[in-house]
């Protein structure tokens, strides 16, 4: 008799399973969906197409079903986006769209891009990563005095991605696990601090990147990692240390430079701006005098238009009697997830320089220009961390 009971119980399991197939019930969703964003149209098109084979090289290594990872490259002709994906045990690129001639740091092709992406039920995951690769130079305005830019396309001329339209463009995407700059001088606390809300994870250089970018074949695999940002940036670092010998043949394609980055906790960038604010002393300090005691991640040479990119620890080491210092320094390591430099860094500008004192995040003093302070005064950060007290 159990053989009769038991046999419509089977008959039910197999309708189910056939109504299921039927219905065509969605897949579980991937891990992570990352978009790497190639800004290549400059002199920088040939790293970005190295950078594309080393991708492929890492998404080899990707567990099945973990990684969407979407390519948006434009190194001067032929800008698609592509997801890199395995097939007959070998990386391809399956094209998503591919688009005409175009400024890919303007704001409508930048969210043509995104929308392609971030809103695409295709690629939908448990979280999202963004890599924004090009030229950069932190929160130093481009253009106008208002504006600070990073991204760069010479399509029809000299175009960049300011951020505050950046800002414009995140609040559309989905909240990000990690936003991670491959380009000089984003490890800016005025930048992270503009972009807090829309990513975990603020991943940058204080310094100019090395020629060679990110060894994109050592990140890949850990893009959908729990904490990806921090794992990404260890073996980021890793790979410079292994070949570093303080510049000695230094070539782009031996990068003996070495190179820092640094990875910041974004929810704690509010309670650092605070406790600034509330320690800072209410008095007119010496520019000057100050420059020549914080550590300048930024050299000035060859005659161009230098700036300063200013430790911030030890600006505040300046800044802060001993014990408000004391106080505060805990909150500054609160926001760090991760910071590593080799002994020495390498400038276009000056060559090999020591990396002694640093601390990771950059910050700006004025002086370098009128216009750039009036700019600076627009930041939240200067807002919000009280830098008026300073008279700056």
């Amino acid at each position: 008799m159990k053989r009769w009971y038991l046999l419509p119980l089977f008959l039910f399991t197999l309708l189910l399973a056939s109504c299921d197939k039927e219905n065509g019930a969605d897949p579980l969703p991937y891990k992570r969906t990352v978009l790497v964003y190639l800004a290549a149209d400059n002199n920088l098109s040939s790293f970005a197409l190295q950078d594309l084979a080393e991708m492929k090289e890492g998404m080899a290594q990707v567990a099945d079903g973990t990684l969407h990872l979407l390519v948006y490259i434009d190194t001067g002709s032929s800008p698609r986006l592509v997801e890199l994906k395995k097939q007959n045990g070998q990386v391809v690129e399956d094209v998503v769209r591919t688009y005409d001639d175009r400024n890919s740091v303007g704001v409508d092709e930048t969210r043509e891009v995104f929308d392609a992406v971030f809103t695409n039920p295709d690629f939908l995951a448990e979280g999202y990563g963004l890599i924004y690769w090009s030229h950069a130079d932190g929160w130093i305005p481009y253009g106008q005095a208002s504006t600070r830019w990073v991204g760069q396309d010479k399509t029809g001329g000299d175009h960049r991605m300011n951020i505050s339209q950046l800002v414009t463009l995140l609040e559309e995407v989905p909240h990000l696990d990690f936003l991670m700059f491959d380009a000089c001088f984003m490890s800016s606390v005025e930048v992270a601090y503009e972009l807090r809300s829309f990513t975990d994870y603020y991943v940058g250089s204080p310094t100019e990147n090395p020629g060679p970018g990110a060894p994109y074949e050592r990140l890949v695999p850990l893009m959908a990692a729990d904490q990806a940002a921090v794992e990404m940036s260890k073996a980021y670092f890793a790979a410079y240390e292994e070949i570093y010998n303080g510049g000695a043949g230094i070539t782009n394609s031996n990068w003996t430079g070495g190179t820092s980055i640094c990875v910041m906790r974004t929810d704690a960038l509010e309670s650092l701006a605070a406790l600034t604010a509330q320690l800072l002393p209410e008095e007119v300090v010496d520019i000057a005098a100050l420059k020549e005691e914080v550590f300048d991640y930024d050299h000035d040479g060859w005659g161009r238009d230098y700036v300063g990119y200013f430790d911030l620890k030890q600006l505040m080491e300046q800044l802060l009697d001993d014990a408000s210092y004391a106080a505060w320094t805990q909150a500054f390591d609160a926001a760090i997830a991760y910071w590593s430099t080799t002994p020495k860094n390498y400038s276009q500008f000056v060559g090999m320089f020591s990396m002694e004192g640093a601390n990771g995040i950059t910050h700006y003093i004025p002086g370098s220009s009128t216009q750039r302070d009036v700019a600076y005064r627009s930041l939240q950060w200067y807002q919000d961390a009280g830098l008026e007290k300073l008279g700056w």
